[in-house]
């Protein structure tokens, strides 16, 4: 039960992190991703809802990596989560950006977000 309680924790958290980090980015974000206000105020909740859920499943996928390789110190989970976004997370939103012709400042502002966010991750799972 506690490995799911994890999972969980470690997904809200990271979710908990990405709310901070957009709130203090939100006008260059907004700009680099061409949203207005007015879109952002009646998005909805459903990119919460995929945000969250998104944020569970890679908390459960970081954590079978992690039983799966050995990774069982704070250490170690805090440098496989940093390089798990920094280097799959962020290389697929740079991929998928440059193709798209969006901004390098997009690119900085959400590979930023899944690389902090992935060690933040393993950072609670290494906690657990």
């Amino acid at each position: 039960m506690m490995d799911y309680l994890s999972v969980l924790i470690a997904g809200l958290t990271a979710f908990a992190f990405g709310a901070i980090w957009y709130m203090s980015l939100a006008k260059p974000w907004m700009a680099a991703a061409g949203v207005s206000e007015e879109q952002a105020k009646t998005a909805g909740a459903k990119p919460y809802i995929i945000g969250v859920t998104g944020a569970v499943l890679a908390a459960g996928m970081m954590r079978h990596i992690f039983v799966s390789s050995g990774v069982e110190t704070v250490l170690d989970g805090v440098i496989s989560g940093l390089g798990m976004g920094l280097f799959i997370a962020t290389p697929w939103i740079a991929t998928n950006y440059a193709f798209a012709f969006r901004p390098l400042k997009l690119t900085l502002i959400d590979g930023g977000f899944s690389t902090f966010g992935c060690t933040i991750m393993g950072l609670v799972l290494a906690l657990y």
